[in-house]
């Protein structure tokens, strides 16, 4: 039973190191009780491998995501000295990794995806433009209430109804059109 509890709370003092973030390390004591091989102890920047930061914009795609990251390490440390001792390739190697075009800042179209899209939008608005005057030339005559007469007919039963007497029809001094609409 004493051994069963032992058990549970170790494991569960994994469970809480396994949720740990990145930036921090596992007790070492853990490490050796347990057979969780996954979790590993972050290594420092000194221990990461160097890469070379002149021209680094060239090489950037080609690594792979552990030198990426130990690489962020080393130009992290590098930031931490006086920026008047900075060598040009350590400051551009600074600002690309911190504003260069890769992850959430990498371009979403490629070169040459403006033809297509203009392409495809003309193609688009012609295909609606063929429909419009499809359903144009299929329909049958305007509604009676778009003529000319009838548009008049209606100003004249707005006017012995007295309908909008303060800016409309009938309201002193009233120059529009009132219900006229068509030509």
């Amino acid at each position: 039973m004493q051994s069963a509890r032992a058990l549970r709370l170790t494991h569960g003092t994994l469970q809480h190191a396994c949720r740990r973030s990145i930036a921090t390390t596992v007790h070492p004591s853990l490490m050796a009780s347990s057979s969780l091989s996954s979790v590993t102890a972050t290594k420092s920047t000194a221990d990461a491998p160097m890469v070379p930061l002149g021209n680094i914009e060239t090489h950037w795609d080609g690594l792979a995501d552990n030198d990426k990251f130990s690489l962020q390490d080393q130009i992290d440390d590098i930031q931490k000295k006086d920026w008047k001792l900075l060598t040009l390739d350590e400051k551009k190697a600074a600002y690309f990794i911190a504003f260069g075009p890769h992850g959430p800042r990498a371009p979403v179209s490629k070169p040459g995806d403006n033809l297509k899209i203009l392409v495809s939008v003309v193609a688009l608005v012609g295909f609606a433009g063929i429909i419009h005057f499809t359903m144009r030339s299929i329909g049958g005559a305007p509604p009676k209430t778009m003529t000319r007469e009838w548009q008049e007919a209606s100003n004249e039963r707005a006017k012995e109804m007295k309908l909008n007497p303060i800016t409309g029809i009938t309201s002193e001094g009233y120059s529009g059109k009132g219900f006229i609409q068509s030509k």
